[in-house]
């Protein structure tokens, strides 16, 4: 798992310039995500890197990088 994946994946899904998305990237106040945004986007991370993100820890994932470091330390 790497950076590339998520920020293409969170790119694609929130219609962003992956150049434009760097790890400190904020996903409501940079990339305009709403809560509907942020859902689909865990329900894909969860597919795609077959985690379960728990639902207090989606609040905590304020950057990519954020979200990054979570799938990292959950993968192991």
């Amino acid at each position: 798992m790497n950076f590339e994946t998520v920020r293409d994946m969170i790119a694609a899904q929130l219609k962003a310039d992956p150049a434009a998305i760097t790890p400190e990237t904020r996903l409501i106040e940079d990339l305009k995500a709403d809560s509907a945004n942020i859902m689909v986007m865990i329900m894909d991370l969860e597919d795609q890197f077959g985690i379960t993100v728990e639902d207090d820890q989606i609040m905590k994932m304020k950057t990519v990088g954020d979200v990054v470091n979570y799938i990292a330390a959950v993968k192991g």
